[in-house]
């Protein structure tokens, strides 16, 4: 029995190489890793315009056969026949993105170069066209050497072309290919570019405007420069645009708290739910506005195609501090948590550059930190203008994001020259086309995140408040004497506080800091639920900003944002890192050193305010 052919599909990463293997093979697939990796092998069935059965393989991503990553290794071990196990494949289906040709084609001439039979699918053709471009497939076939292919995968066009030249492709003429494996990438790249220009018959003005707006987004004076604009209009529309949404859910949440004291008799029962639940868990939810203004500002950057560029952007400032580019994804998911931007951290070859992202992922600052920052600067920060435009609490809240991202570099720094030596990998990254959001998907996007922070409000957060108030209601104090002094956690309070005093810290944020250890938003619902309990008559009818206003000074209220930069991850962002490192080596260490900064930088501010006189 002859063996059956084995067909190669490689390409770089989103050529829509595994969307073409879905169209050929259908249903006659199997998925398996390969023998002693964890990278995914996608095997299935089809056939020839003869009849003759062949076997295609889905190659992962890959954007050199120098590799990067173990997909990357796997991919240049099967093209090249040194795969334990899998046979050398008999033809070569180049999979390129016909919108974004130039930089596939730098690939595609490595492979060409190997002198293997070769066809390329010039995919996604329709896309292409839809944004303007007209390519001319026999030029680029001529310019490249081997046959080229027009296909739109997912609607099945061009499938019966591409699988009769894959079965003439044994019996090509080879002798007059461009020989791209004697250019260097620099070449490679030029020489597609050239490629690229002599096939594009025409393209229209929208085209050739999103090619200029990349000249001025990803230049590397301007781009910081509207890159750093963009995130600080951010933070302005934070407090700008969240404000009116804030008081009525405020309104509603004091409404809610005068309907319980009418409707219910005193006792233990109304203090749970006014103290309580409405006290502690309302303070942190007054706060969604706030989150979604943000996340729709990040998910409008995302759709849009920025967040690509702005990434680009940060490669070369994450090269001083010694991570390659592929850590900014990780790190920009930790924006949103740094649970699911410590796990992102996988597709990272280098451990050293993987472990480093993930000593400095909590160092993002989260979306669980923005209510702790928005009730303190709405305390202690007046809500005036600074200039045109710009609005002094939200220039507030952009300098603690900004000094949050500058700590994560400098610790990056350090650890990259002592405990994480090593050099910096290359990155290269795909840039998506301009498009505009879609709506639809914007606004499910805003209702995932609302989802996720209303259900921890409603699960961590409520249940650390209520166990925060059992805490501070019993024993129950005597006449004249302070209930929250007199409570369980006041108790425990009192010994931490010995502690926490010197970097300006009160009683009552030395409590708030414990249950804040399962979610940062926790230490909001702590210090309304502890100031509910134990203020006066005119406390329990302001709001937490008033009652800290009141209660706090403005040193104490600058070391406490001080010590949120900084302060330790959740305890479900430990155990991930825990998983993630095999061992609790690293986490402790990751605890220690965020501790350390918090408590000194707290300190730091708090003394330096002082010295100040503020």
């Amino acid at each position: 029995m002859s063996r059956v052919p084995v067909i190669a599909l490689v390409g770089n990463p989103n050529a829509g190489k595994s969307a073409l293997f879905n169209a050929l093979t259908g249903a006659r697939q199997k998925i398996a890793n390969y023998p002693g990796v964890t990278v995914e092998r996608k095997a299935g069935r089809a056939a020839l315009p003869s009849g003759q059965p062949i076997e295609l393989v889905d190659l992962p991503g890959s954007y050199s056969l120098d590799a990067a990553s173990p997909d990357e290794e796997v991919t240049s071990k099967v093209v090249m026949g040194r795969f334990s196990g899998e046979a050398m494949p008999e033809v070569l289906v180049v999979v390129v993105d016909a919108a974004n040709l130039e930089q596939h084609l730098v690939f595609a001439q490595e492979l060409i170069a190997l002198g293997r039979p070769v066809v390329v699918a010039l995919n996604m053709i329709d896309l292409a066209e839809r944004d303007g471009l007209v390519i001319d497939a026999a030029v680029l076939s001529e310019a490249l050497g081997v046959p080229v292919v027009p296909t739109v995968a997912v609607r099945r066009r061009g499938l019966e072309a591409l699988l009769t030249e894959i079965e003439k492709a044994p019996q090509q003429d080879r002798t007059h290919r461009h020989q791209a494996a004697e250019l260097t990438l620099p070449e490679r790249r030029l020489n597609a570019h050239n490629i690229v220009a002599g096939a594009i018959l025409s393209e229209t003005a929208a085209h050739r405007w999103h090619s200029r707006l990349d000249m001025v987004l990803l230049n590397p004076w301007s781009g910081p420069l509207i890159l750093f604009g963009l995130l600080f209009v951010m933070f302005q529309a934070v407090f700008a645009w969240a404000d009116p949404f804030i008081t009525m859910i405020e309104d509603g949440i004091e409404d809610l708290i005068g309907f319980v004291e009418t409707a219910m008799p005193d006792g233990i029962l109304q203090d749970f739910l006014t103290q309580g639940v409405l006290s502690g868990v309302g303070s942190v939810i007054v706060f969604l506005p706030q989150i979604i203004i943000l996340f729709a500002f990040i998910l409008v950057m995302e759709q849009s195609g920025y967040m690509a560029r702005a990434a680009f952007l940060m490669d070369r400032l994450m090269a001083y501090v010694g991570l390659s580019g592929r850590s900014f994804i990780p790190l920009l998911s930790s924006f949103a948590c740094a649970i699911p931007g410590i796990m992102a951290t996988r597709a990272i070859a280098d451990p050293k550059d993987r472990l480093t992202t993930i000593m400095i992922a909590p160092l993002m600052t989260c979306s669980a930190r923005l209510p702790v920052y928005a009730v303190i600067i709405g305390a202690f920060i007046p809500a005036r203008t600074v200039g045109p435009g710009i609005g002094l609490q939200g220039l507030v809240l952009f300098g603690l994001y900004l000094f949050g991202i500058i700590g994560a570099m400098l610790v990056a720094f350090v650890l990259r020259r002592t405990v994480t030596k090593g050099a910096a990998s290359g990155f290269i990254m795909e840039m998506p086309r301009y498009q505009m959001p879609i709506w639809r998907d914007l606004l499910i996007g805003l209702w995932q995140r609302a989802y996720i922070f209303l259900r921890r409000a409603g699960t961590i957060i409520f249940m650390a408040t209520v166990i925060l108030w059992v805490l501070l209601s019993f024993p129950k104090a005597d006449p004249g004497e302070s209930q929250v002094e007199a409570s369980i956690a006041g108790h425990i309070a009192d010994g931490l506080n010995v502690v926490m005093e010197p970097i300006g810290f009160n009683h009552e944020i030395s409590l708030a800091l414990i249950p804040a250890m399962a979610a940062r938003e926790v230490a909001v619902s702590a210090l309304a639920t502890t100031y509910a309990i134990d203020g006066d008559e005119d406390e329990q009818a302001a709001g937490l900003t008033e009652r800290l206003a009141m209660n706090w000074s403005l040193p104490t209220a600058l070391a406490f944002l001080a010590w949120f930069v900084f302060a330790p991850q959740c305890l479900s962002t430990i155990a991930v890192a825990r998983r993630e490192t095999n061992g609790w080596k690293w986490p402790l260490v990751m605890i220690a050193y965020l501790f350390a900064l918090a408590y000194v930088f707290a300190g730091i501010t708090y003394w330096s305010a002082v010295a100040l006189g503020l």
